[in-house]
């Protein structure tokens, strides 16, 4: 109920889109050097959404590593670049949770020294949003035609969840695939272990935390394991692997193009 209710009140404050608006899609960093496929996928989404995509070319990082790692100036320099390059569009759209946390509630703290960037970063942080809630809060988009015969579990990424409040808008467009059966998974919206850095920082405890995750995914049952950020993905696909498990990982986007056949996360083709 709470979800619904938060749901509700985010696509209160959403105003209604352009006509074919201009967006720019942030491909991320996992996304553009592990799992290209899942840009693809997101760029279809939009472009069947109605939306008129560009990829802006001088993209890179967001900050967040830095900024994580107490890294202010940097990640204040990234912010200001990532600012630059995307204000123009009418929409910002990134296939990543984290990457949007990032670039809306953070990089005004980044900025805080500057008020006229911070007051920048807000107004593109309005704009600002990760793919599935952007597909159904801003566009009202349902997929069409898109079938996949099996069972999944949904895992929900930290950031889009606690910042972005990515819960109801990734099943709903998940239920429009025929032949999908979506199976709950206990302890959904806990963490995975990866946290960006602190997997790094602190293995013992990742490795603890996804081994819990990784049970959990075989105890729902399910064939496949989705979800909407590429390093919690890639963080419990590897745990599944290293257990042998045959749950294979897509993110939900490959799902909702009908990008399902390529070799699942963390496995060659």
């Amino acid at each position: 109920m709470a979800s619904m209710e938060n749901r509700a009140m985010a696509e209160s404050r959403v105003p209604p889109p352009p006509a074919s608006p201009r967006v720019a899609l942030f491909v991320t960093c996992l996304v553009d050097a592990m799992r290209p496929k899942v840009g693809f996928a997101a760029l279809k989404l939009l472009r069947d959404a109605g939306c008129r995509v560009e990829v802006p070319m001088a993209q890179t990082c967001c900050g967040q590593p830095a900024f994580n790692s107490g890294d202010t100036r940097d990640a204040a320099a990234l912010a200001k670049r990532f600012i630059a390059i995307f204000e123009p569009y009418d929409y910002v759209v990134a296939p990543s949770g984290s990457c949007i946390g990032m670039t809306r509630a953070h990089y005004p703290e980044a900025l805080a020294d500057d008020p006229a960037w911070a007051g920048r970063a807000r107004h593109l942080g309005e704009r600002s949003f990760e793919l599935m809630s952007f597909l159904v809060d801003v566009m009202r988009y349902r997929p069409r035609g898109v079938a996949l015969r099996a069972s999944a579990t949904y895992h929900d990424s930290c950031s889009g969840l606690r910042e972005l409040g990515v819960h109801d808008q990734p099943r709903a467009l998940l239920a429009e695939v025929a032949g999908l059966e979506l199976k709950p998974l206990e302890g959904h919206d806990v963490c995975c272990g990866f946290g960006g850095t602190f997997c790094v920082k602190y293995p013992a405890i990742s490795n603890a935390v996804v081994a819990d995750k990784a049970a959990a995914v075989e105890r729902s049952g399910a064939q496949l394991l989705l979800g909407g950020d590429m390093g919690c993905l890639m963080n419990m696909a590897g745990k599944l692997h290293r257990n042998g498990s045959a749950v294979r990982v897509f993110h939900a986007a490959e799902v909702l193009a009908g990008m399902a056949d390529a070799p699942p996360v963390g496995e060659k083709g």
